[in-house]
């Protein structure tokens, strides 16, 4: 380069950094953010700021990311986070684009979970609970769909509510459990269905459970499950009480009637009591077994006397040694003296 005039003003063009705001021709720009286009080298033909008394043609304008300073004649980087694409202006970034830093020659695309939806944003900002991004460069969240949800910032996708939960709206944090007597049996459900008859839900249940033995629930979408009454019985969970039969007897909580044995038992008033017929064989079988007792006992008394001769019969037939008594031998037939 060529310069010539004041020290000052052939420093500057020295350093190619002396721009004309005059008559400099603005760059040609583009919108799409990312990008820059230089301005390419122009000729001055007029006087410019620093090149006044320059007979030069060759004073370049100031880089990308950096702007003319009518003050100090000399290129200053842009003072605000942005992308400059032509000297003399700062183009801010684009919706879903951010950039931190001064003098930048480019945007940065904000990261999945988060987006910017303002231009020229330092930085971009969280996606809230209830929505998601998974695409990068995003300038708005999209919210979850009813059945799911999401209950993290940053989320880059929603997951659906489990089984005994619901969402029925957009952009669900959480999935709030079914409300008693209501149940969910698929995931992402979006809304509860109510217990059917013969089954109940309590508030710390996650799905409908079978009414308990002896209870019945004839209504949709029950807490509880009622007692069967007195003097009915309740075959199933799921039907009215039955009145009990005259004959029998059905406490509350009652399956089926009972019944006295038939012959044996006849019911009185809320109990059973025996029949004739019964306490007639009662006294009969008392006794035949009292003389089954006498019997055993003598029989086996009998045993026992026979065990015991048993055991003395040898005693008796032991044989005396031979010898005289009296002068007379053991085994001699007596002899009557007289007297």
């Amino acid at each position: 380069m060529e310069c010539w005039g004041f020290l000052p003003a052939i420093a500057a063009c020295l350093l190619g950094i002396v721009v004309s705001q005059t008559t400099l021709a603005p760059a040609v720009t583009d919108t799409t953010v990312g990008e820059f286009v230089t301005a390419t080298p122009m000729i001055l033909s007029t006087t410019a700021p620093g090149c006044s008394a320059l007979n030069t043609s060759t004073c370049e304008p100031c880089a990308p990311g950096s702007y003319y300073d009518n003050d100090t004649l000399l290129c200053s980087c842009c003072p605000d986070p942005g992308l400059c694409l032509f000297p003399g202006a700062c183009l801010a970034c684009s919706r879903g684009f951010y950039q931190s830093l001064s003098g930048q020659q480019q945007c940065l695309p904000c990261n999945n979970g988060f987006y910017t939806d303002v231009t020229g944003s330092p930085l971009c900002k969280s996606c809230p609970p209830g929505s998601f991004s998974n695409n990068t460069g995003a300038d708005t969240c999209m919210s979850c769909s009813p059945g799911s949800f999401s209950s993290q910032q940053n989320s880059t996708s929603c997951r659906p509510c489990p089984q005994g939960t619901f969402c029925n709206s957009t952009s669900c944090a959480q999935c709030p459990t079914c409300p008693v007597g209501t149940e969910s049996l698929q995931v992402a459900a979006k809304e509860c269905t109510p217990c059917r008859p013969g089954m109940h839900k309590a508030p710390h249940q996650n799905m409908c459970q079978i009414c308990n033995s002896g209870f019945f629930q004839v209504r949709w979408g029950q807490e509880n499950c009622d007692v069967c009454p007195e003097n009915h019985y309740c075959p199933s969970p799921d039907v009215n009480p039955i009145q009990c039969p005259n004959d029998a007897f059905c406490p509350q909580g009652s399956t089926a009637p009972g019944y006295c044995m038939e012959t044996f038992f006849r019911k009185s008033g809320e109990t059973c009591e025996l029949a004739p017929v019964t306490i007639a064989l009662l006294v009969i079988g008392g006794g035949v077994a009292i003389l089954f007792a006498i019997l055993f006992g003598l029989r086996r008394k009998r045993d026992t006397d026979r065990e015991l001769s048993m055991v003395r019969a040898p005693l008796l037939r032991k044989e005396r040694p031979q010898g005289r008594y009296y002068g007379i031998p053991c085994d001699a037939e007596p002899v009557y003296a007289g007297w």
